[in-house]
């Protein structure tokens, strides 16, 4: 997920054919060939709290577009509207072909309140909306489906390596992404206007727009030293921020939004998972010590806590966790979002300590993903993992297998449902998991893989309820196999 100035959405990639032959069915294959790479990437994270929070946000805005007449049913049916988290510090997010977006954890970690992330997601998805990442790649002439990948490895790498961008992208290849990087003037403003409309509707304030604004200025008079690259794949104009300043609510309040204690803690939580360095953590393990601790707001407080508490998880001292968490939970007792996330980061460090009792007795009673998730772990921990009779294994049992099948691409689901099959002796039930987490990620080849490994599981058993589970497994190997014949046409 470390792209360089949004790159894979502002490559503009060029199209699979003349401006006239691209379809929405190029661009969303298009889309699932580049998601392939950044699911493989080391920086991408599934982190279920903090997706949680910006699918919040996202779907939010989606239903508003929809009502609003900006996402057609079309278009609503046939692209993704996915959205990956990178563990990269920088402040960046990006659109992708077929309706995918990246957002940073540096981005979240500098964001103020959940209005200000709003707007960017606001304004990445009003590109998709628009198709102008269509228009940029139907501009560039005819360009192969090889060529296309070779370039979109070149921006990966730049992020990371500007010298290995050189290798993968010379002469007019290198010239031409360079030159796609940034979506024109006029679709800037376009995504801006749009963008901004959506965020009443979608129950945001839409001075987060505004707020969000002052933060990129700021950062662009200070010469960004390349910790922000949303500011060169999105060049703030003058225009721009004209255009913006000049926005006011419809009964001219201009006060700007307020971030919640959830929102502060949130915040902090991407702070720390993007992975600073053990100095950094200790900097924050040791800050609600300071003397200027006290002199903090409330909600200022809260984020110095969070982020100290996981800090303190990170370096594996669980002791200076538990005291910092009761300060926490003292701080938030009156906040149920912020209770709740207290609640989870209380399992979460008792987790990572080797508790998983302590971490099933402190659960959250609420039954999101995060507490799915978590509460699997802790259980795969325990030797009631492998008792068939235990209810809490029951109840998670039928909990992953509702979740995957009202959210099919929730590869990390399906990799846990594979691990409670296995640990309840049900091979072959896990071997299926195994392979329909790998065909969320679209990665084909190692899906058929998996389900020709349990057809030969299954012509080794007779028992009845294998029957049926190796009719399932041929049925969606025929399906993942047409799948990854397309995948290998596209080469």
């Amino acid at each position: 997920m470390g792209v360089e100035a949004s790159a894979a959405a502002q490559l503009g990639l060029p199209t699979l054919g003349d401006g006239s032959d691209l379809t929405l069915g190029d661009e969303r294959r298009l889309g699932n060939n580049i998601i392939r790479q950044l699911y493989r990437d080391p920086d991408y994270i599934d982190d279920a709290v903090l997706d949680e929070y910006v699918q919040s946000l996202w779907q939010a805005l989606l239903a508003a577009a929809r009502a609003r007449g900006e996402l057609s049913p079309e278009l609503d049916e046939r692209f993704a509207w996915q959205v990956l988290l990178g563990r990269d510090r920088t402040v960046n997010a990006f659109a992708l072909p077929g309706g995918y977006l990246g957002v940073h954890l540096g981005l979240m970690g500098v964001v103020g309140s959940r209005d200000e992330l709003a707007s960017v997601l606001a304004h990445e998805l009003s590109h998709v909306t628009q198709r102008h990442i269509g228009r940029l790649i139907a501009s560039q002439g005819r360009q192969t489906p090889l060529m296309l990948g070779a370039m979109v490895l070149g921006a990966l790498a730049a992020s990371k390596n500007p010298a290995a961008a050189q290798a993968l992208m010379v002469g007019g290849q290198a010239l031409l992404v360079q030159n796609q990087l940034n979506f024109s003037r006029d679709m800037e403003r376009e995504a801006d206007r749009i963008g901004y409309g959506l965020m009443a509707p979608a129950g945001f304030s839409p001075q987060g727009f505004v707020a969000m604004f002052d933060k990129l200025q700021q950062a662009n008079r200070l010469n960004d030293n390349g910790s922000w690259p949303y500011l060169r794949s999105h060049p703030l104009t003058s225009q721009r921020v004209a255009d913006m300043q000049s926005r006011q609510l419809p009964n001219g309040n201009t006060a700007m939004p307020q971030p919640s204690f959830e929102d502060a803690m949130l915040a902090a939580r991407a702070r720390v998972l993007s992975n600073p360095g053990v100095d950094v953590w200790r900097q924050w393990l040791a800050e609600p010590q300071g003397g200027a601790f006290a002199a903090l707001a409330p909600v200022r407080q809260s984020a110095v806590l969070y982020a100290a508490v996981l800090a303190a998880s990170q370096l594996r001292e669980p002791a200076a966790a538990r005291a910092l968490l009761a300060r926490l939970q003292t701080l938030v007792r009156s906040d149920a979002p912020a209770q709740r996330q207290t609640q989870l980061l209380v399992a979460e460090v008792e987790l990572a300590a080797g508790q998983a009792e302590a971490a099933l007795h402190t659960m959250p009673t609420s039954t999101g993903r995060p507490e799915l998730l978590v509460r699997t772990r802790a259980l795969l921990q325990t030797p009631r993992a492998h008792s068939a009779a235990d209810a809490q294994i029951a109840q998670v049992l039928g909990q992953l297998q509702t979740r995957v099948t009202t959210h099919p691409q929730d590869a990390t689901a399906w990799q846990l449902l594979a691990s409670v099959w296995q640990a309840q002796g049900q091979t072959l039930r896990a071997v299926r998991a195994e392979a329909e987490s790998h065909a969320a990620r679209y990665d084909y080849a190692a899906a058929v893989d998996r389900f020709r490994a349990g057809q030969e599981l299954a012509r080794k058993s007779s028992a009845p309820a294998d029957f049926v589970e190796a009719s399932i497994i041929d049925t969606r190997l025929r399906a993942v196999q047409l799948l990854l014949r397309e995948q290998a046409a596209e080469r």
